[in-house]
């Protein structure tokens, strides 16, 4: 089961040129976009693998306009719960504490009591 994370995404298509190319990959990952009602604001479902490679493609490219989505998507690291990190360490081969802080962008803190849960260490 993937974890999923409802992002808002405020007047999306107004920040953003070139939306249309961001939202096709947006799309081509699996990740759900969709406007809210009739307004401005837009809301992304995405798996925190989703949201990683959505970071990266945006990092990537040279549009400037793009990079305000990636420092909100990149908040969304931070609010993982402990549950949703032991889930997504328990998947990682070979599990390391730089491995679970580069996907997903916890703290040190974080990544150690994640890991000594694992292992079985309280």
């Amino acid at each position: 089961m993937e974890i999923i994370n409802s992002i808002n995404l405020p007047s999306f298509l107004r920040r953003t040129m070139k939306s249309y190319a961001l939202k096709l990959y947006i799309r081509q990952q699996g990740c759900q976009l969709s406007r809210i009602g009739r307004s401005r604001n837009w809301q992304l479902q995405a798996t925190p693998k989703q949201l990683q490679s959505i970071v990266t493609f945006i990092e990537n490219d040279n549009e400037v306009s793009w990079l305000w989505l990636s420092k909100r998507l990149k908040k969304e690291y931070q609010h993982l719960s402990h549950e949703s990190l032991v889930t997504l360490a328990s998947r990682l081969n070979p599990l390391t504490i730089a491995a679970l802080m580069a996907q997903t962008d916890c703290t040190l803190a974080q990544a150690r009591k994640v890991l000594d849960e694992l292992e079985g260490i309280d």
